[in-house]
């Protein structure tokens, strides 16, 4: 059986197929017909990798039917899609030639496999991503009503926030229900840390399966809290931090600050970084590094969570 790699550009209706090294190039729509259609076709193949970029979840379904039919299947960020194709000096853009560079991407380089989560896992990550959409929406009426002048208006606005904060109580006590069915267990020793409220537990159960099964590099690396070198010759440049899962960054920034407030040896760290010259946030997300690191490890060991001595 002949080796392969295959690279597919997805749309929302269609997937661009293209397997290398025989550049054959197919189509198939991207619903679950089209789906079992394609496994199919790569069954005469010996698949070494599948590429796909992210395509604001219109490729989730796809992603999910091939890794659960036994193939590697590796989902990237699209500006690494793009940087490759400007890398190869492609400046043309059509769906067949993004397929063939996927397919070549996927040769030459590696990528951590796609992982199927349990469908507990994914009602979980709606609801947080619902949440947060709210609690966006409840932020931009707020910041409306500040601005209205009308009275009329201002009650329309004060009856749209009301009705907000009964949707965000619905949607927290619906999250609270889908952490005790994902994983009780990692739940109760997340939310036994000082400063780890709910929100930041279920995010964390949602958007970081990884936790506890990475070492300390990796896990900031992968939530983006990693600093980077920036050095050249002679000239030492300022460590950045870079990529990453934001959605969940964000979330964590939040949680670090009440951390911080909660937890003498955290507040000894920040404060420690003020008196050295370096920023607020330039504190602060070194102490978010250093408290996914802890939880990380936690998770991974099996231990409760013990504050640093002072």
């Amino acid at each position: 059986m002949k080796e392969a790699w295959v690279g597919i550009d997805v749309a929302k209706d269609t997937l661009v197929i293209h397997v290398r090294p025989d550049h054959q190039q197919c189509s198939y729509a991207n619903t679950p017909e089209g789906w079992a259609e394609l496994l199919a076709e790569l069954g005469s193949y010996k698949v070494q990798r599948v590429l796909l970029e992210a395509t604001g979840g219109y490729e989730a379904g796809v992603l999910r039917y091939l890794a659960e039919a036994g193939l590697p299947v590796m989902r990237i960020n699209p500006r690494q899609a793009r940087a490759f194709a400007q890398a190869m000096n492609c400046q043309a853009k059509t769906d067949q030639l993004d397929a063939a560079l996927l397919a070549h991407q996927a040769q030459v380089l590696e990528a951590p496999l796609y992982r199927p989560q349990k469908a507990q896992a994914l009602a979980l990550q709606e609801l947080v991503k619902r949440r947060a959409q709210t609690v966006a929406h409840r932020d931009d009426e707020r910041r409306r009503l500040a601005q209205a002048a009308l009275p009329a208006v201002q009650a329309c606005i004060r009856q749209c926030l009301d009705f907000l904060a009964q949707q965000i109580a619905s949607l927290d006590r619906a999250i609270a229900q889908a952490c005790r069915e994902l994983d009780d267990e990692r739940a109760r020793r997340l939310s036994s840390v000082s400063g780890i409220g709910p929100v930041s537990v279920a995010n964390l159960l949602a958007y970081l399966p990884e936790l506890g099964q990475l070492d300390r590099r990796q896990i900031a690396a992968l939530v983006g809290v990693a600093p980077y070198n920036a050095d050249s010759g002679p000239k030492k440049g300022v460590r950045r931090i870079s990529g990453g899962r934001s959605a969940l960054r964000r979330v964590l920034y939040m949680a670090a600050w009440s951390v911080v407030r909660h937890q003498a040896d955290f507040n000894r760290r920040y404060q420690d970084l003020l008196q050295r010259g370096k920023p607020s946030k330039v504190a602060l997300i070194a102490c978010l590094r250093v408290l996914l690191i802890r939880l990380n490890a936690m998770l991974r060991d099996g231990t409760p969570w013990r504050s640093e001595p002072m």
